[in-house]
């Protein structure tokens, strides 16, 4: 178990687990020691990744599998952390069978079958109930991808319907796709347009930093979400006070 000075520490600076009753912050605790128990996590670029940080970054990622376990974490076993956003290179080609090699400033990437990628200037930054949190949005491709591919799908439990899952994303997604098109100024991160991977990307990191404003927004993806990860953060939100944030865009991924 991680100590508890050291775990105290630590998440007394990530809000987004406020709320959390003593039993759900001592399950925390226990998933985020597993997690650094069964994963490297592993400095690069220069950065000095202290206890702190990994602790940080273990709570976060622990905290969209608070109800479900660590299994749905398994078959990668690396988080990469730099000292703040990287610069990856990718290649793809287009319809048309021309490769393009893009690359440019990202916060974090989630390889299928690779490590979890993080700035760490970012990853404690998270948690500040204002929609962004790039660990909650790197791993929840995690679980996005434990259905094959990073669709917006995950696996769905045995109460859940996924032709409501389907109906509820597909109509927010074109909701929300057509407004970032228009211009209009939200809460969500705009990045969240790019796919239906993307989207459910950044509506799990709402739905933990900014409930209340995802519930009111997209109702349907909120009980979706609620339903997946068995959490009801928006309960938690009304019980400690917490009210709607204000506009928050992110830097490039």
């Amino acid at each position: 178990m991680l100590p508890e000075e050291a775990w105290r520490a630590a998440v007394s600076g990530l809000p987004v687990l406020r709320g959390l009753s003593k039993e759900e912050m001592e399950r925390l605790r226990e998933l985020a020691t597993l997690l650094l128990n069964e994963k490297q996590v592993v400095a690069a670029g220069g950065f000095s990744l202290d206890d702190n940080t990994r602790i940080k970054i273990a709570a976060q990622a622990c905290l969209p599998i608070l109800n479900l376990g660590l299994d749905y974490y398994a078959g990668w076993v690396s988080v990469i952390v730099y000292p703040g956003e990287f610069m990856p290179e990718h290649e793809f080609m287009d319809e048309a069978g021309v490769v393009h090699v893009v690359h440019g400033p990202v916060m974090g990437e989630s390889w299928e079958r690779g490590p979890v990628i993080l700035s760490g200037a970012d990853a404690v930054r998270c948690g500040g109930h204002d929609s962004t949190n790039v660990v909650i949005h790197e791993f929840a491709h995690k679980l996005d991808i434990l259905n094959g591919a990073m669709n917006g799908f995950p696996p769905l439990h045995r109460e859940m319907s996924s032709e409501r899952w389907a109906q509820s994303f597909t109509a927010a997604f074109a909701d929300f796709c057509a407004k970032v098109e228009m211009g209009i100024e939200m809460v969500l991160d705009p990045y969240g347009a790019e796919s239906p991977a993307e989207f459910f990307a950044v509506t799990s990191e709402a739905f933990f930093e900014t409930p209340r404003t995802l519930q009111q927004e997209y109702p349907d993806v909120y009980r979706q979400l609620a339903a997946f990860y068995r959490q009801d953060p928006a309960r938690r939100a009304a019980e400690i006070g917490f009210g709607k944030t204000g506009l928050h865009l992110m830097p490039p991924r």
